[in-house]
């Protein structure tokens, strides 16, 4: 697999990563949970419904779907804010920690293997010259 410039090699990392999270066994996200998901464990501070649509541009409806899922699979859940009772907080989860160190080990993993890949087909110049001569 060629890579050209570092924005194909990023795309081609994150083709490689969601190839792998969708081949392992475990939640399959969409795009708009899995960025829910790492907004909550990226970014420091209470996050809320209203929070996250400002944050991400879209309608509270459509958070409250993405945790909605998040919760049925215990990467997220919601807890009324003790000082504001009208609003919701997301907390994280055991679970959701796992999954975000899951997701750390197989992007690492792919950025490796992107990178010999890469070093196979652009070998240094130093390197080129010690086995030249």
């Amino acid at each position: 697999m060629k890579h050209g410039s570092s924005t194909d090699q990023l795309v081609h990392l994150l083709q490689d990563t969601i190839v792998a999270m969708v081949r392992r066994d475990g939640p399959d996200l969409s795009a708009r949970q899995l960025a829910v998901f790492l907004i909550c464990y990226l970014n420091e501070g209470g996050h809320t419904v209203r929070g996250l649509a400002l944050a991400l541009n879209i309608s509270k409806p459509a958070i409250t779907r993405a945790l909605d899922r998040l919760g049925e699979l215990d990467l997220a859940r919601r807890k009324v804010d003790p000082m504001d009772r009208r609003s919701i907080l997301v907390q994280r989860t055991l679970k959701g920690a796992a999954y975000l160190r899951e997701l750390r080990s197989i992007m690492t993993e792919c950025n490796a293997q992107q990178a010999e890949a890469t070093q196979k087909e652009n070998p240094s110049r130093s390197e080129s010259r010690r086995t030249a001569g």
